[in-house]
This record gives C-alpha cells, sequence and structure tokens, in this order.
C-alpha cells in the first residue's frame, strides 16, 4: 500500500513518462479502498457501488478488495463524469470502450457525442433558468408596485380616517362651546 506521499510522487513519474506508473521501485502500486475515497473525496460505500455497477473492478485478496493504478485512472474519470452529470450507465459505456484495439478512437468519438449531448442539456436547462429568473423579477417588481400602491392607499385611507375623527372631534367641540355658550346665555 502507498502512503499520500509515495503516490504523489507515482503520479509525477507517471505524468513525465506520459503513462500511468505502474511500479516504483519495482513495487507493484497498489491502493485500498480507503486510500482512494480519502484521496476522491468518496465514502467507501460509493466505491463499492461503483464497483456493484461494474464501473470498477478491484482484485480480491479474501475480502480485501485491491486497486490498481488502472482502477484509480477508472475512478477519476467516473468522478469527472458524474461531476459533469453524466448517468453511470454512459461513463460505463464510455470506460468499456478503452480495450478496443483501435487506439481508443472509438472511445473518444462516443465521449465526444455524450459531451456534446450533456452541453446542448445543460444550455438548454441555462436558457430555462434564465427565463425562470426573469420572470420572477418580473413579478418581484409587479409585486413591489401593487405593495407600494397598498400601502399608499391605507396611508390616505388612515389619513381620511384621521381626518374624520379630527372633524368629529371638532364637531363634538364646536357642539360642546355650542351648548355652554347656550346655557351661559340661558342663565
Amino acid at each position: 500500500m502507498m502512503d499520500n506521499q509515495t503516490r504523489g510522487h507515482a503520479s509525477n513519474d507517471a505524468s513525465e513518462k506520459g503513462a500511468e506508473a505502474t511500479h516504483i521501485n519495482g513495487k507493484l502500486i497498489t491502493f485500498s479502498i480507503t486510500q482512494l475515497a480519502e484521496e476522491f473525496g468518496l465514502t467507501t460505500r460509493a466505491i463499492r457501488f461503483y464497483e456493484d455497477k461494474g464501473l470498477l473492478k478491484p482484485e480480491r485478496q479474501g475480502q480485501t478488495r485491491i486497486y490498481y493504478p488502472r482502477d484509480r485512472a477508472r475512478l477519476i474519470l467516473i468522478v469527472r463524469g458524474k461531476n459533469v452529470g453524466l448517468a453511470l450507465s454512459e461513463i460505463k459505456e464510455i470506460l468499456g470502450l478503452y480495450d478496443l484495439s483501435d487506439g481508443c478512437e472509438t472511445q473518444n468519438r462516443v465521449a465526444i457525442d455524450k459531451f456534446r449531448r450533456r452541453i446542448d442539456s445543460l444550455e438548454k436547462q441555462r436558457d430555462e433558468i434564465d427565463l425562470q429568473i426573469e420572470t420572477l423579477k418580473q413579478s418581484c417588481a409587479n409585486l413591489e408596485s401593487q405593495l407600494a400602491d397598498q400601502i399608499a392607499e391605507s396611508k390616505l385611507a388612515e389619513k381620511g380616517a384621521d381626518q374624520r375623527k379630527s372633524r368629529k372631534a371638532m364637531a363634538a367641540k364646536m357642539a360642546r362651546i355650542n351648548g355652554e355658550t347656550a346655557a351661559h346665555a340661558n342663565a
């Protein structure tokens, strides 16, 4: 098994050679399910799920799963595919074309087709989202205008009610004054 430092060194060796490194100092590189889970931010359950779906085929030694650089490379592609919204069946189809003897031409053509379809789908979703956002903005503007009108009407109604109360109070006061004046005049 490899620690993170050794794994990083193996990746550097692989990129320098243009191929995936499978040995370090003559020792075969392997990964545990826990190492892969930690590296990719997945749960071990997710990795076992991908195995159940036929996307990964680790070697088994008893109950222990042994993953090789090829399994790790497949997991990179699985995670990338999931991140862009490909279905597991699409990812499985693309991965299944790797072993054809055509230099990955078929795999690349199928992948390009699926990627372009996904781009089209996302662009349509973006257009729909943009339309929904615009509709919601217009609705907010209309409702804010209605609310402002309602508040203005409410204030006018309050002012009118206050004026009516004030007139009634003034009328009552005048009546009282008139009543007192009449009472003084009669006295």
